[in-house]
């Protein structure tokens, strides 16, 4: 019966340094943002294009995953939207998000989500981060987009978070493949992390 309960009991210490383990090796985090509403190719949409390929990367690396949510809500019509979007990257805005920004000292690397809106992420993202405080992580980017690609935004947050070493070689994913082929969108973030020597 001794023998038993010591083994009962060393399976539950083993358990419990199991999950502390897990804990302390959660280093990466997805940090995305997203948008619902009429969309460009795929109409009204109730989940955001970058927010399917943000989940998917997070399954695969195992990180843990934060949605930048912007306080004044973007306009539901894609019009309306797009102007104020190219209006904020003119102006260099720093609109407001909900809620608190993550905790980012347990973490190295963040995956960085977001749509390419007028050549650059949306102004929020860059909100969110400068208070979060991104200096000495890895910021590896993937985006959506209707034909532009990653664009210039790798550089772009290099630029504004010099501190910080932002991968150049990005992965970008059109809005109606991942709003509407699952498996191509895992296809493409399988190769991207293979590539980064980053899957789980």
């Amino acid at each position: 019966m001794r023998n038993i309960t010591k083994l009962f009991l060393g399976g539950i210490l083993m358990l419990s340094m199991s999950s502390i383990n897990a804990a302390e090796t959660a280093k990466s985090i997805v940090i995305y943002f997203s948008r619902t509403g009429e969309n460009y190719s795929v109409g009204v949409i109730k989940e955001g294009n970058t927010a399917k390929v943000a989940k998917v990367v997070a399954a695969m690396t195992g990180s843990d995953i934060f949605e930048v949510k912007e306080a004044d809500k973007y306009p539901v019509n894609y019009n309306e939207c797009i102007a104020r979007a190219k209006k904020e990257v003119q102006t260099k805005a720093r609109p407001a998000f909900l809620g608190t920004a993550p905790d980012l000292s347990k973490y190295d690397t963040i995956y960085l989500g977001y749509p390419n809106w007028w050549g650059d992420v949306p102004m929020v993202v860059y909100t969110l981060l400068e208070k979060a405080k991104v200096d000495g992580k890895t910021i590896l980017p993937f985006c959506t987009h209707e034909g532009s690609g990653l664009g210039a935004t790798a550089k772009k947050l290099a630029k504004v978070f010099p501190k910080a070493k932002v991968e150049q070689d990005g992965l970008a994913i059109y809005g109606h493949v991942a709003q509407k082929d699952a498996a191509a969108v895992k296809t493409a973030v399988e190769g991207w992390l293979k590539k980064l020597g980053k899957l789980k």
